[in-house]
């Protein structure tokens, strides 16, 4: 099949391929895995090496019987993984688009071909450090272990087609080498692991003429760019106390070691889940976090504007993009942050794990995780066919127009605006979620509408009051002379304004009546001792 692809042409197939049921449900023609242009240069590459996989979604088992045979006929490590990666993504691609495999079973398989890939790179790097250097020890005269953490998708075993992997090297002891024979060769357990850092990087992520295994990004440990490349468990323990940011709770929440296996069958990997859980999940209801969420929550939309800025086809990227899967993913993790240290149920790593989990901690209706499920999954299938084309790191939907066909027709449409129709449902309620949260939606009343200056002035105050009902009315009206309401800062004033506000919607909609309210507004008074009760 050629690389145009007629909307008509393929469209006709896929029509007339309805389902048994007769309704217009669309069966995916095998020839939408033709069209990738990234398939058709492995087809034509390593049509040998394609046959050597297992029939079927590649497990690990499978990535791990393909290497073995590619460096049987003589390829080196390096080589032999990098051909593993082309070849079982192209397995991927050819049953996602054929319907063979659903999102959850493509994301594992990129997740256990990672760890592998990171296994066998680790190990073998060890090996070669220690005929050097000596095994690095620790104070209790036990080999020190090193941790390779596999950060958000990955992590969570989520990991898309083409996407990076974000590691953090952890290592439990500091001390140094036993050294060769004579005692050459010793140096500190930081430099032979720091050393080991590089080599795994070289080993996974360099480009060579069988591409790469993944892209690697290091930039998530503590300090960035400018950090150790790899961190003892002591002085991690440290940075969480000293350092960590709001932001670095989000990204630890998925947190998981994802090699050497060794180490997790052993079981000594879970040493390092006692340092992350207090500081992922906070014991107590952290009022103060509301603050820092909220920055996080604007830098995200902040962001997307930025990027779309004259550059209007970047407003369809699923990923970050207004409505896309960052905002899902930000939805979960800012209820499963505050409220995990309550309730350990809600300590998982996947997205598609934690929306029931909400439902059932009654942090969100059963309508919502239902909806925020469908356009995770349909997002996330979207992405794998936009990266499919090219086997680009690229979440935006293509410009060109037989692209674009292509993908509405491997999502199961028979046209590119009938996709489109469904991609902007998603991506409204998916923003309508994201936009509700924090409070970060519209403003219940006009009085809090526009600048928050207009209700810290005696004249904005007044008008205010003049939205409420009488009883509420004279309640609030006795908070001019308190000192504590003076006190507040104006955007806890707007806080505590909006509440009264959504408290009015609900007694205009007997929700409740006007005494509960006016009870609500009793209950409120004693907390404006502490701003971060208003969070």
């Amino acid at each position: 099949m050629t690389a145009k692809l007629e909307e008509g042409g393929l469209g006709a197939v896929a029509v007339q391929a309805q389902n048994p049921s007769g309704n217009a449900a669309l069966v995916v023609s095998p020839a939408l895995s033709e069209y990738s242009r990234f398939g058709q240069r492995i087809r034509r590459r390593y049509e040998a090496e394609r046959a050597l996989l297992d029939a079927g979604v590649p497990s690990r088992a499978a990535c791990e019987a393909l290497f073995g045979k590619l460096t049987d006929n003589g390829a080196d490590l390096g080589s032999a993984l990098r051909i593993v990666r082309q070849v079982v993504l192209e397995r991927l691609m050819t049953l996602d688009c054929d319907g063979q495999a659903s999102v959850q079973q493509v994301t594992l398989a990129m997740t256990e071909l990672a760890e592998f890939a990171l296994d066998t790179a680790c190990n073998h790097v060890l090996g070669q450090l220690d005929a050097q250097h000596g095994a690095p020890m620790g104070a209790d005269g036990q080999r020190a272990q090193i941790w390779i953490v596999g950060m958000g998708k990955l992590g969570a075993r989520e990991l898309n087609v083409s996407s990076d992997i974000d590691l953090i090297y952890v290592y439990d002891q500091d001390g140094e080498t036993a050294g060769t024979g004579q005692g050459r060769g010793r140096i500190s357990n930081q430099e032979y692991f720091g050393k080991a850092v590089r080599a795994v990087y070289a080993i996974v992520g360099d480009t060579t003429e069988h591409g790469f295994v993944f892209r690697v990004d290091l930039a998530l440990r503590p300090n960035g760019n400018s950090g150790p490349p790899a961190i003892s468990l002591g002085a991690l323990e440290e940075y969480f106390h000293v350092q960590g940011r709001e932001w670095e709770r989000f990204a630890w929440l998925k947190s998981r070691v994802v090699a050497p296996t060794r180490c997790v069958g052993e079981g000594s990997a879970g040493n390092l889940r006692p340092t992350v859980l207090p500081f992922v999940f906070r014991r107590y209801l952290d009022y103060n976090v509301f603050d820092s969420l909220r920055v996080l929550h604007r830098q995200i939309r902040e962001h997307a504007a930025r990027r779309s800025s004259g550059r209007p086809e970047r407003t369809n990227d699923v990923k970050l993009s207004r409505g896309g899967i960052r905002e899902i993913e930000f939805i979960v993790q800012l209820l499963q942050v505050v409220r995990g240290g309550q309730f350990p149920e809600l300590r998982t790593r996947a997205t598609l794990d934690a929306l029931p989990r909400l439902m059932r901690a009654g942090l969100m209706s059963q309508e919502t995780v239902d909806a925020l499920s469908a356009a995770y999954l349909f997002l996330r299938q979207l992405e794998h066919r936009i990266q499919y084309l090219d086997d680009m790191q690229t979440h935006v939907l293509p410009t060109r127009d037989d692209d674009l066909h292509w993908i509405a027709h491997a999502m199961g449409h028979a046209s590119a605006g009938a996709f489109l129709a469904e991609l902007d449902r998603h991506r409204e309620f998916v923003a309508h979620e994201f936009d509700a949260l924090l409070g970060g939606g519209k403003p219940d009343c006009k009085s809090c509408n526009g600048s928050s200056s207009a209700l810290t002035t005696p004249t904005g105050f007044e008008d205010f009051l003049e939205t409420l009902p009488k009883g509420l009315r004279e309640r609030v009206a006795g908070w001019r002379d308190n000192p504590r309401f003076m006190a507040l800062r104006d955007e806890s004033r707007v806080r505590l304004f909006r509440l009264i506000s959504r408290t009015v919607t609900w007694i205009a909609e007997t929700t409740i009546t006007e005494e509960a309210g006016v009870r609500l507004a009793d209950w409120i008074e004693p907390l404006l001792r502490r701003e971060s009760y208003l969070a």
